[in-house]
């Protein structure tokens, strides 16, 4: 499931009802590999009546940016941080490099820590992945209660990649703490519910950071909820995409100035498929439409059982992905293993659906162009937003999710941990942006694997790979990145670019890590 992010708070700054005097409750919600026009008020076809609700209830952001790779973005959201500052630029590897130790160095603070000095209980479940296996922990970073998967990479307890831990205990898979014959998607929200049931007994404001490892490969779901959606996608991804951005446009997170990315040389017309070529990547995209469509099912019960125990009010939710749709694989796909989508596959979307699920951008996962870095953030807090289904089109990015949660909890960012001291939040409040008002900042940065992007304004300087050229878009004209600007603005790309050299340096971006991170292919994909 993919992360979202549930905040809950009352301000000075906003004009809350009096029900909202107490702390708000805070729900982060993270999903995996999950693209920009996905879901359905942002596009896609997908049903998610529950995120729709939420966004219908609350704020859409259609500029919200995460860091295009899965550790950093986890890193990022985390500590308000740039990922490289906290020692996770690339995997949970060590390359030997400051800012590439593959693990929550002794520079930062997470949100469970942040949250758990201002006096709220803190919970995590789901996906971990900033350094499990190099001894950094959520039961050591500040979290009271967790169920965890260090790394993610499964759904079922009878996969050979699961892996479970509650409160620093691992688990066997059939642990009777566990539900028989679950399902990971499931698991994460009902002891997400658990958790708060224990911080309403020791009267506590909770904290949730609830991080999905679906949609992420090996795609796996129930075999009734793939059955569901097989057929419906012999439509193919040009006829979808096309369809998606008309919506996308209805709904306006979308400009209609920005064209449709082309389809990229790689990926073929759907139309000269054979109709058993169609058949397999109808199949993949059942596959992963129902772990996305499963996925929603979970936030509503997550959402009903805030309702039953009366907090849905003054809890706020956020909910996001951790980078755009998945290319790994290429165009064709990976379809193996009986039955398809069952824990004995291994199942991917490959690049010819990636292109569909990050509708209309370019690129995709580990890459800076929009297609890697655009999620949807929807805003949820009926205490503390008075907007009803409003956009934002604020630019964003993981590193606000801190600033945000300490303004709206009152509690402290400190400036040491352990005697160690820690870097000021890179990031800046949204809260701001709730009540429709700007937030300044000089400009957000990028880099994964010498994929590189730098935005200030409405301009940004991307490149794809570290011996690219620099591309120069204007945002407000172009967010699909289709008109190269370099050679009419010269001066402006050299003062980006030199902009994003001072960060590299300051960020620990460099010295760049060995062999193990390598850089993106150059090819357009």
């Amino acid at each position: 499931m993919k992360i979202h992010l549930l905040l809950i708070a009352s301000l000075p700054l906003l004009v809350l009802p009096s029900h909202a005097a107490e702390k708000p409750n805070i729900i982060v919600i993270l999903v995996d590999d999950m693209g920009f026009s996905d879901i359905g008020c942002y596009g896609g076809e997908i049903p998610t009546p529950n995120l729709d609700s939420l966004a219908a209830d609350g704020l859409r952001f259609t500029q919200f940016y995460n860091t295009g790779r899965c550790c950093p973005t986890r890193a990022a959201l985390l500590t308000g941080l740039y990922s490289h500052q906290t020692g996770v630029g690339h995997m949970v590897e060590d390359d030997n490099q400051p800012g590439y130790r593959g693990r929550l160095n002794d520079s930062c603070v997470t949100l469970g820590e942040v949250l758990q000095g201002g006096g709220y209980f803190t919970a995590m479940t789901g996906k971990w992945h900033v350094g499990q296996n190099q001894g950094v922990t959520p039961w050591n970073r500040g979290f009271d209660r967790s169920l965890n998967a260090p790394a993610g990479g499964f759904y079922y307890a009878d996969s050979a990649r699961s892996e479970l831990w509650l409160n620093g205990k691992k688990l066997a898979n059939d642990d009777p703490a566990l539900p028989k014959d679950w399902y990971s998607t499931d698991l994460w929200t009902d002891y997400g519910l658990r958790f708060i049931d224990e911080a309403l007994t020791v009267k506590k404001p909770f904290f949730l950071y609830l991080a999905h490892n679906a949609p992420h490969f090996p795609l796996q779901a129930p075999q009734a909820e793939i059955a569901q959606f097989r057929g419906k996608y012999q439509a193919g991804w040009d006829a979808l995409r096309t369809q998606r951005h008309a919506k996308q446009l209805e709904l306006g997170v979308v400009d209609k100035a920005w064209p449709l990315a082309p389809r990229p040389d790689l990926i073929q017309a759907w139309d000269s498929l054979s109709a058993e070529r169609k058949d397999h990547f109808d199949q993949i995209m059942a596959i992963y439409a129902a772990c996305v469509a499963h996925m929603d099912k979970s936030i509503g019960v997550l959402v009903a059982g805030l309702k039953q125990r009366g907090q849905l009010d003054n809890t706020l939710i956020l909910f996001m992905s951790d980078n755009g749709g998945n290319a790994e694989s290429g165009p064709d796909g990976r379809l193996d293993g009986l039955p398809p989508g069952s824990a004995k596959s291994d199942v991917y979307c490959g690049q010819s659906w990636a292109m569909l699920e990050n509708t209309p951008f370019r690129r995709y996962k580990h890459f800076n162009h929009e297609g890697g870095i655009a999620t949807p953030l929807i805003a949820h807090w009926p205490a503390g937003i008075a907007a009803k289904n409003e956009l934002r089109q604020q630019p964003g990015h993981v590193i606000d999710i801190m600033a945000t949660c300490v303004a709206v909890s009152g509690a402290n960012y400190p400036t040491e941990r352990n005697g160690n001291a820690i870097l000021p939040m890179e990031g800046r409040s949204l809260v701001p942006a709730f009540s429709n008002k700007k937030f300044e900042r000089d400009a957000l940065f990028w880099e994964h694997e010498g994929n590189a992007a730098v935005r200030a304004g409405d301009w940004k300087l991307v490149r794809a790979g570290k011996n690219s050229p620099w591309e120069l878009y204007d945002m407000s004209k172009d967010r699909t990145e289709a008109n190269d600007l370099t050679a009419a603005h010269p001066e402006t790309a050299k003062d980006l670019a030199a902009k994003w050299e001072a960060w590299a340096a300051r960020a620990h971006v460099k010295p760049y890590p060995g062999a193990k991170a390598k850089g993106a292919n150059k090819k357009e994909q």
